[in-house]
């Protein structure tokens, strides 16, 4: 399977999910390279919770409740694998407000916090997603997700955007790590994602997943303008 479409007009083939019907429904085929990528997923998520995850959440917590009233965590109803939603978990870094789930975070938006500004540009505030993960919602690697009133706008502007959606969305991406982070705040920024976003799910390995994860904490360091 090493192109993404096949003769069959009706049917895209990746390289590790099997195809997609015309209704968006995902076949599923090559177990062992599936069993890989999971396994590789609850390894390294299970690392993470315990060395991570265990002592870093009570002190994010102190921080956060002393930042502003509101709950701990903040909970975003977004696109799964085949399209199907599913609440991905994030540390809330906004006083609680009404136009989380439409408005994207812009520079200097007054409705985040300073501790939640910090965990932006860290990325920190992504660590509950590893629950995720471990729920299978997610992967470790993959295309990111983005709230469902979001993907409706994405997919009116970009050609084949709900295809990102033919496998599990990730922590981190071949976007992201390529800079690729943050606000979308033109055409471009959200063509650019999908592009690479298709790239990876027509060419992944185990191998790219890795080197994804190596290149991700060098983009936070390197490439962090738009993290707000």
């Amino acid at each position: 399977m090493n192109n993404i479409f096949t003769s069959d007009p009706g049917l895209v083939v990746v390289n590790y999910g099997g195809g997609i019907s015309p209704k968006q429904s995902v076949h599923w085929a090559e177990p062992t390279q599936i069993f890989l990528k999971r396994s590789l997923d609850v390894i390294l998520s299970l690392l993470v919770v315990v060395f991570i995850f265990s002592w870093l959440f009570p002190v994010i917590a102190i921080l956060i409740k002393a930042s502003s009233p509101g709950p701990l965590l903040f909970k975003q109803l977004r696109h799964g694998r085949d399209n199907v939603p599913f609440y991905c978990y994030k540390f809330r870094t906004m006083k609680v407000n009404d136009t989380a789930d439409t408005q994207q975070a812009v520079r200097n938006d007054p409705r985040v916090t300073r501790v939640g500004a910090f965990l932006r540009r860290s990325s920190l505030d992504e660590l509950p997603q590893f629950i995720n993960v471990l729920k299978g919602e997610m992967s470790i690697v993959g295309p990111r997700p983005h709230a469902v009133k979001m993907n409706e706008v994405f997919s009116e502007e970009i050609e084949n955007f709900m295809l990102r959606h033919a496998v599990k969305p990730g922590i981190t991406g071949l976007a992201q790590s390529r800079g690729f982070r943050g606000e979308t705040a033109d055409f471009y920024d959200i063509h650019s994602r999908c592009k690479l976003d298709l790239f990876y799910i027509k060419h992944w390995s185990i191998l790219l997943d890795l080197q994804i994860i190596f290149w991700t904490p060098i983009s936070l360091v390197m490439k962090n303008q738009r993290a707000y």
